[in-house]
């Protein structure tokens, strides 16, 4: 036993002598993107791929800041259709999955009928939303809220029925009531899968917003992608997509921050590979 000891203590003063580089995660994002995009700038180049077909990236990052006012302006309507439907997600799905967990008529009944409408294509969906409330704003908030709320809802439900059974039974032994076990107990165990929905909700809305905008909508990233299609401007295409792939991440990567803050003890706990 003392042998094993002290073998593990002169490991660990080795481990503590060696200094270990640890890379940022963005780093190696970036790298593998400018990889990718180097990649794709050479084929352009040697199969002569015409402009209309396949703009190179330099093309793309030119147009890009050269009609950045353009891109922002849509931008600003299309991430307040997102951040719209991802609110209006959270305050209907998250009071939603608490009933579910505490009703077993609603986990019988409701619960596969939600499942069942997630099926259904949102493409589908969309022009019914258009016949009932016409081609403004609201259209495009429901989609944004749809899509993304069947995440929320089915994480937000693992998350509040994932309180061990044990812990519940020691609160309930002692006089704490349903609504204290739920705020210190159930509600801060439920925190890492409420957050696992609510970065894939934040992203799917972005999605439905663009559903939207393709089915109704006279401004907006949607918009601006359908009319540089129809006039055959590729560059442009891919510069909006471009703005899109930035939205959602900026997007998930403000969901994270708010997981950091409200969870520190989340992550310094998690043993994970890829820090």
């Amino acid at each position: 036993m003392e042998t094993k000891t002290g073998v593990a203590m002169m490991r660990q003063q080795e481990k503590k002598g060696k200094r270990v580089l640890v890379i940022p995660q963005f780093v190696w994002a970036a790298l593998t993107l400018l990889g990718m995009a180097s990649i794709w700038q050479l084929l352009t180049i040697l199969l002569d791929i015409p402009r209309y077909i396949l703009p190179s990236p330099i093309d793309i990052g030119t147009r890009f800041v050269s009609d950045f006012q353009v891109l922002f302006s849509h931008s600003l309507t299309t991430l307040t259709e997102v951040l719209l439907g991802f609110g209006l997600s959270l305050a209907i799905g998250i009071p939603l999955a608490i009933s579910i967990v505490y009703s077993r008529y609603l986990a019988n009944s409701l619960y596969p009928i939600l499942i069942g409408i997630q099926c259904i294509p949102m493409v589908s969906i969309a022009p019914i939303l258009v016949i009932w409330f016409g081609y403004g704003l609201t259209t495009k908030i429901l989609l944004a809220c749809l899509i993304s709320f069947f995440p929320i809802v089915i994480n937000s439900v693992v998350g509040f029925r994932s309180l061990d059974k044990d812990m519940h039974d020691l609160g309930k032994s002692i006089g704490i009531s349903e609504w204290k076990i739920f705020f210190y107990l159930r509600l801060p165990n439920a925190l890492p899968h409420l957050f696992g929905g609510f970065k894939v909700g934040i992203t799917l809305a972005v999605v439905g917003a663009i559903v939207g905008e393709f089915v109704a909508s006279e401004h907006g990233l949607g918009y601006l992608q359908l009319t540089a299609n129809a006039r055959l401007d590729t560059t442009l295409v891919f510069a909006t997509l471009m703005t899109l792939a930035i939205i959602g991440i900026l997007l998930f990567c403000i969901v994270h921050l708010f997981e950091r803050i409200l969870m520190p003890w989340y992550h310094d706990n998690k043993a994970g590979g890829g820090k």
